[in-house]
């Protein structure tokens, strides 16, 4: 009586085919990983900005740190940067110039990453 099976050709066969859908399959994959990360980015800039501005007009002066903005609940907490992985990566952009005490603090917020998107800025220039 004889045994059915594959024979080793078909099993190399099946195995060249996953690893052919595999290989396509992974740089997509990874460029949606980096769109999401990317995103989030944005969406983070977004909420720290508004909040920010929103500090402003309320107090008539800037914060003088992030954590300014959670103690006087304007944010719950500081996002953490997705590009980073880290709270403390934030990049806290201070007002240079000589004006009044109210002017003084933290104008703008960029992610400390020294990443790159897909057209070559830098994430800390967002």
């Amino acid at each position: 009586m004889r045994t059915r099976g594959f024979t080793l050709t078909e099993l190399l066969l099946v195995l060249l085919f996953i690893a052919i859908l595999a290989s396509l399959v992974v740089p997509v994959v990874t460029s949606s990983v980096q769109r999401a990360r990317e995103s989030a980015l944005k969406e983070d800039l977004y909420t720290l900005r508004k909040a920010i501005d929103d500090y402003y007009a309320d107090k008539g002066k800037y914060p003088e740190t992030l954590a300014e903005l959670v103690d006087n609940r304007y944010v719950r907490k500081i996002p953490v940067d997705p590009m980073t992985d880290r709270v403390d990566t934030w990049v806290e952009i201070q007002n240079e110039s000589e004006g009044s005490e109210a002017d003084v603090g933290v104008i703008d917020v960029r992610s400390g990453s020294d990443e790159k998107d897909a057209d070559g800025v830098a994430y800390k220039e967002w």
